[in-house]
């Protein structure tokens, strides 16, 4: 039986899924509640809106901390992996060793896991974690540094923000146009 809740971020209403194991979904806001309720339910049958126990309130307080620009780490925070493939898992623990404010590539976590050639295989791993932030694929960057992909909510632009706020990106350089807003301004 999974419990879910909906809580408010600095971002928006973000949703967690649990069961007695640990959590076992995480997803960003979809614009709306039932999107994001839809997407964080996908593919779960037994489910119940609950109030979250200790430990997911715990879990919700980082991400909350993560979203108003604190570095975060969920190392200690359990995990429900159930129905995830095992190279998924080993690659979903791998990245976990990631600390805030430092990155990984695709072929950097391949090597780690044993397969030196699955960078692709990585890629989509990242794209199938169930517990984005909480499990940091948005650590695990393309060659070359590129920032690659990103599944959640906002796409690579939510990736990018993360990661600026752990430090391990500088802040985007502000664009001409945001430059005129600000001159227009004064």
């Amino acid at each position: 039986m999974y419990s879910f809740s909906l809580f408010e971020t600095p971002i928006g209403r973000c949703g967690i899924a649990w069961t007695m194991q640990g959590i076992a979904r995480f997803c960003f806001p979809e614009g709306n509640d039932d999107r994001t309720k839809g997407r964080l339910l996908k593919g779960i049958d037994a489910v119940e809106a609950d109030t979250p126990p200790a430990l997911i309130r715990q879990a919700i307080d980082l991400v909350r901390q993560l979203m108003a620009g604190e570095k975060i780490s969920f190392a200690a925070i359990p995990l429900d992996l159930t129905g995830v493939s095992d190279f998924h898992r080993r690659v979903y623990q791998e990245i976990s060793k990631i600390p805030p404010g430092q990155t990984a590539t695709y072929g950097e976590v391949a090597a780690r896991v044993g397969e030196p050639k699955g960078a692709q295989a990585i890629g989509q791993a990242m794209g199938r974690n169930p517990i984005p932030v909480i499990i940091p694929c948005h650590r695990v960057l393309a060659a070359g540094s590129s920032l690659g992909g990103f599944s959640g909510a906002g796409g690579v632009d939510t990736k990018r923000r993360l990661l600026e706020i752990e430090g391990a990106l500088p802040p985007e350089p502000p664009s001409l146009f945001d430059l005129l807003d600000d001159n227009s301004q004064r």
